[in-house]
């Protein structure tokens, strides 16, 4: 697929051999060597290979570009572009709740947010990857190229890529840059400046492993959150964990995506409707990094949960169980205490346990950070009212942080 390519000029940048420029590609593949080159090598998920997967096996509604930065003919930056078409009483999932409240406010509020999220449907150009929590959407080399610079590039490109779009019929009013932390404050105020509104939804949850082994991790708790571990060991008792070989995913998917389903489908924001093929293609293609561990009861699956190994850090991905044994068996909480433990074994410094479930994922010790995204809507006036919108379609998980360490 031929490339669009275009020359930039920023602020600051006057010298011939500073010429900077981006090329928007369709496909991964078409991107080649130049996104070899400028990706960053400690990051999986900005690799080929990872997002070929992606692109071959792509969310429901999805669509991929891919832009590639150049200082001179040197490729210094890349960036993923997802187009997704989102409504928003389709993605949030208390809009359809039917029950009535009987606080009158409350009854009203939600109405209201209702009704808003019924004029919210667009397609909208994502710079990240919406089946992933953290700095996953774009990279520059800050040897090459300034932060603000960059930043400013970026910019411009993803509006071209809006106009391309534009021109070829897909109509992208909205432009979502995502999952910025906050030690970004140059990257951040930039945005901002470019007319972008910030915002941000859950943390990001994060293990810090600074244990030992599993045993000096349950060592390290208090008591009471110690106790509770072993309780939720216990209630798996005759229950059988495994993991799964790429044929034993293949003959197990139809269960296995059913349980991801049950799971999805409740969750307070969901934009991504995984395809059924994407975790079967992670195990054949990328066998060194995904991992699938399964629970048996009297010979079916009742759960299971996936690991992707990111250099130093384990990323908590998708999972799925049966939620009428979820209590009885504590699945939920067994699959993340089981991922504490293979992060440990597999010597990782963190486990990315991402956003959603925070007050259980903290009682295992994992904590909060905080990410920023940024929207823009391309019509001015409109773009006024963002931030308003934004707070009435923002989902809010009230949660109590937990300390399960004794020195916290």
């Amino acid at each position: 697929m031929c490339a669009t390519s275009v020359s930039v000029q920023i602020a600051g940048e006057t010298a011939p051999t500073t010429r900077l420029r981006y090329s928007f590609f369709r496909s991964i593949e078409a991107a080649g060597r130049d996104w070899d080159a400028a990706a960053p090598a400690h990051d999986l998920f900005l690799q080929r290979k990872y997002l070929s997967i992606l692109e071959a096996n792509p969310p429901v509604g999805m669509r991929f570009g891919y832009l590639v930065f150049y200082r001179a003919d040197e490729p210094v930056g890349v960036a993923i572009c997802q187009i997704k078409y989102f409504k928003g009483d389709d993605n949030i999932a208390d809009l359809s709740a039917q029950t009535k409240d009987p606080c009158f406010f409350n009854g009203l509020a939600k109405w209201f947010k209702r009704w808003v999220a019924g004029k919210a449907a667009a397609d909208i150009l994502i710079c990240g990857n919406m089946l992933l929590t953290g700095e996953h959407g774009y990279y520059f080399n800050e040897q090459k190229i300034a932060p603000k610079t960059a930043i400013e590039l970026l910019e411009k490109g993803l509006d071209d890529v809006v106009d391309i779009m534009g021109r070829e019929g897909t109509r992208m009013p909205v432009i979502l840059v995502k999952d910025i932390p906050s030690a970004r404050l140059e990257q951040r105020r930039a945005l901002i400046k470019k007319g972008f509104v910030e915002f941000d939804i859950q943390p990001n949850m994060v293990l810090h492993l600074n244990f030992p082994d599993f045993d000096g991790y349950l060592a390290a708790m208090s008591t009471k959150y110690r106790t509770r571990a072993k309780r939720a060991f216990k209630k798996r008792d005759g229950v059988e964990k495994r993991e799964l070989t790429l044929l034993e995913i293949q003959r197990e998917l139809p269960l296995i995506y059913a349980l991801y389903k049950e799971v999805a489908k409740n969750a307070g924001f969901n934009m991504v409707d995984l395809n059924e093929q994407y975790l079967l293609a992670l195990k054949r293609d990328l066998p060194d990094h995904f991992r699938m561990f399964a629970y048996y009861e009297a010979g079916r699956i009742i759960a299971f949960y996936t690991t992707i190994q990111n250099g130093d850090e384990l990323e908590a991905h998708f999972l799925g169980y049966d939620k009428t044994l979820n209590h009885e068996r504590q699945l939920y909480l067994n699959c993340l205490y089981d991922m504490v433990q293979l992060g440990l074994d597999c010597q990782c410094r963190d486990i990315v346990f991402a956003r959603t479930a925070l007050e259980i994922k903290s009682s295992i010790g994992a904590v909060p950070y905080q990410l920023w995204c940024y929207l823009r809507h391309q019509n001015p006036l409109t773009n006024r009212f963002t931030g308003t919108i934004l707070e009435y379609l923002k989902p809010v998980e009230e949660w109590v942080p937990r300390h399960p360490f004794r020195d916290e």
